[in-house]
């Protein structure tokens, strides 16, 4: 009898391609997402090495986090349009390269244009049990459906691109069941965040986190997709459902998914996909529904989670020094008072919108709360649409006209005010009620303070002028949904041509990915830009902070750019400069000795929590650190050092804190990868685990695209029983082996 399975463990098994004896998995992706910001290096890396898109029907491209969300009324291309010069590059780079590579794309005059983790599910892209990933933390949404996606980097992005896998480890297994029904007023949103609040934001380190329960179940695809979403803020590396009818109900008749025969046949499969009894669980967190509050943030982290009906905390009744002093930097950089109510604190902005709460079921419950009231004097409040079809459903219902006559700035699909990349950001000392996924330092612009919540919650915040409690404006006592009918749009309708993406080369790009890719190049060594990593020695600099996130380490202000160098002098922007521009002579890395530092030690651990961009490991390496030692790295940061050429070591927090002061005292500290030790100055070697695959590659400076594709015949194999025993992940256009035809026009919209 085969041992009982998890959810994750079923989906992950069905795409092994191969296994090496110590467990490094080549894992098989079927959907690859992509955007602006983490692909452009991507695509450069893929040209030097004369290298095509192995799977263009299994990639889909599109512009969402540099795009304004101003009317596009006068739109006539990106180049006039965009009038940041570094958003302008990224998107117009990105143009270039689906046509250069043939690769679907919304465009900005496409409809079906929006954040990426709004387009995948409505379009069908996105399917039960298969593996989903994008250049994107936040690509655990897609988890939701049953589906295994996570984040990854932008050297990843380029291997998926090649080769159409990835490199993996297996992940733990971790179980968070809830249930019994939920109060008024408390929807996934807040459910999610104070899941967050009761682990912590390395709470999921290490693990895929399968949510269950009576609770979940009774949710709607849009709830599930809002908490898979935010498990990455629990530190997870993703977050999955089960698929049940409630997922194949939203699925059917989406452009992209089965139909007829093949469509019976996938839900047959489908229906397979739920954790067996009796399968192992490394961790189980079980939570009751009732003791579930709406629940908004007070702090700098996704885990600073209080009831709207609470008070800000007291650093006076922290547990301990590292916890008060935590609290006091949080209150500090936030404005607030120890004890002071939650109602209490005014907002000056309000954000709808985010790959977390930008669906229609968001708009209709801001919607409910906000129809027939006025946002308050002083507020400025903003609803962006999470794609463009999204925005079309939501004018077909009126909801539009509900939030203009009431105030708010009705605007166009976007990222938006999500992260500090494009025009709509908080200038310093705004504060905003947000429905977005993080609110770290600066993340909705340098100085901007952020409560995360609910799109009801934020909604009653701009009519309150402060943080309140939805349920005094709810209009239906039970659910407070919106008083509007559901409106589908028809699969015909969201079929929009694009008028921005016709490549000359798409037919030759879907007939050459049918066969195995040439590979031109011998496997690449550090010559090639991949520097090798033996032993790193020198000054080592102390860094005393827990949960450093990627924000922190690179502001997001600073990840527009198309290429890997430059980012050294913002590194830690925040903490290295004054308002000014002028250095803050009290940052480590500012101080004498500590300038040349080519290893960072830090206490308190999780460091790299966050975003799945590379710009962060990059811009360390810009600066010179090539080594980082701390007790514990977020799943996808601890990937993406390796990515580089750079060493993420795990020490104990006791021997981290003798490492602190040797560096505090400028004593040089040595990381030995070949020993696999970190030596101090007086002889001490304190030992260290590392992935020996991983370390192979790293002290031989080796290009990991090139040692796949060496088991090309395997990939190959695999895609053949895929196509057996899944036909419905292979593109339509894909198995025709030519690009549908569309009004006449050559496009890769029929898929």
């Amino acid at each position: 009898m085969s041992q009982p399975k998890t959810l994750y463990d079923k989906v992950y098994d069905n795409h092994v391609v191969r296994e090496d004896e110590n467990g490094s998995t080549i894992l098989y992706i079927d959907r690859h997402i992509v955007h602006e910001v983490t692909s452009p290096q991507a695509f450069e890396g893929l040209s030097k090495a004369g290298r095509k898109v192995r799977r263009l029907d299994g990639t889909l491209a599109t512009v969402d986090h540099n795009v304004p969300t101003s009317s596009r009324k006068n739109y006539t291309d990106s180049a006039s349009f965009i009038k940041e010069a570094d958003s302008r590059i990224q998107v117009l780079t990105l143009e270039e390269n689906v046509k250069k590579f043939g690769v679907q794309f919304f465009g900005m005059t496409d409809r079906r244009q929006g954040i990426v983790h709004v387009i995948g599910p409505e379009q069908g892209f996105t399917l039960p049990g298969t593996t989903i990933v994008c250049g994107d933390s936040h690509t655990s949404t897609h988890g939701a459906f049953g589906a295994l996606a996570f984040g990854i980097g932008t050297s990843e992005v380029e291997h998926v691109l090649a080769t159409q896998t990835i490199l993996q480890s297996k992940s733990k297994n971790m179980r968070v069941q809830i249930d019994g029904e939920l109060a008024p007023g408390v929807n996934s949103k807040d459910v999610m965040l104070h899941v967050i609040g009761t682990i912590g934001t390395a709470g999921g380190n290490g693990s895929v986190i399968e949510f269950c329960g009576t609770t979940v179940e009774a949710m709607s695809m849009e709830a599930r997709m809002s908490m898979a979403n935010m498990s990455i803020e629990a530190g997870a590396r993703a977050g999955m459902f089960a698929p049940d009818e409630i997922t194949f109900d939203y699925l059917k008749g989406k452009p992209l998914a089965p139909q007829g025969a093949e469509w019976d046949k996938a839900v047959e499969f489908w229906k397979s996909l739920k954790s067996d009894e009796g399968a192992h669980y490394d961790k189980v967190v079980k939570i009751n529904a009732a003791d579930i509050p709406p629940t908004v943030t007070w702090g700098t982290s996704p885990e600073d989670t209080v009831s709207i009906t609470g008070t800000v905390p007291d650093p006076a009744q922290a547990p301990n020094d590292a916890a008060k002093a935590k609290i006091e930097r949080a209150l500090t950089y936030m404005g607030l008072e120890p004890n002071q109510k939650i109602q209490d604190i005014k907002v000056t902005n309000v954000f709808i919108g985010s790959c977390t709460n930008s669906r229609i079921e968001d708009l209709r419950s801001a919607a409910s709360i906000v129809k027939g009231r006025k946002v308050a004097e002083g507020v400025y409040a903003m609803v962006v649409p999470g794609s463009g079809l999204v925005k079309h459903q939501a004018e077909q219902e009126g909801l539009d006209r509900v939030f203009s006559e009431a105030g708010f700035d009705w605007r166009e699909a976007g990222c938006s005010m999500c992260l500090g990349m494009n025009p709509d950001m908080l200038s310093p000392g705004q504060r905003c009620a947000s429905t977005s996924n993080r609110n770290f330092e600066g993340r909705q612009g340098p100085g901007g303070r952020t409560h995360l919540m609910s799109p009801a919650m934020a909604a009653a915040a701009a009519i309150a002028g402060h943080l309140a409690d939805a349920r005094k404006y709810q209009p239906d006592e039970r659910t407070g949904a919106a008083p509007v009918p559901a409106v589908e749009i028809a699969p015909e309708e969201q079929q929009v041509p694009t008028t921005q993406q016709t490549p000359d080369a798409a037919d030759d790009g879907v007939a050459q990915s049918l066969g195995a890719p040439e590979v031109t190049a011998p496997v690449t060594t550090a010559a090639a830009g991949m520097p090798k990593f033996e032993v790193v020695e020198g000054a080592a600099a102390p860094l005393e902070r827990a949960n450093v996130d990627t924000d922190l380490i690179i502001p997001a202000r600073f990840l527009k750019t198309i290429k890997r160098t430059g980012l050294g002098v913002s590194l830690f922007a925040a903490l290295r400069y004054n308002a000014d521009g002028s250095e803050n002579p009290d940052f480590i890395l500012n101080k004498p000795g500590y300038r040349d530092s080519k290893i960072l030690v830090v206490s308190g651990g999780n460091f790299g929590c966050g975003s799945s961009r590379e710009h962060a490991p990059w811009a360390l390496l810009d600066f010179g650190i090539r080594a980082v030692i701390a007790s514990s790295f977020a799943d996808i940061f601890n990937n993406n050092m390796y990515k580089n050429g750079s060493l993420p070591v795990i020490l104990p927090e006791e021997q981290i804190a003798i490492l602190i002061e040797d560096a505090k005292a400028g004593k040089p500290l040595a990381v030995d990868l070949p020993k696999q030790v970190v030596r101090r100055q007086n002889g001490d070697e304190y030992p260290f685990e590392v992935d020996q695959f991983r370390k192979h590659c790293l002290v031989n400076g080796l290009d990991e695209i090139s040692l796949t594709l060496q088991h090309e015949d395997s990939i190959s194999q695999y895609e053949k029983k895929r196509s057996e025993l899944w036909p419905w992940l292979d593109g339509k256009t894909y198995r025709a082996g030519k690009i549908g035809v569309a009004g006449g026009a050559k496009t890769l919209t029929d898929w």
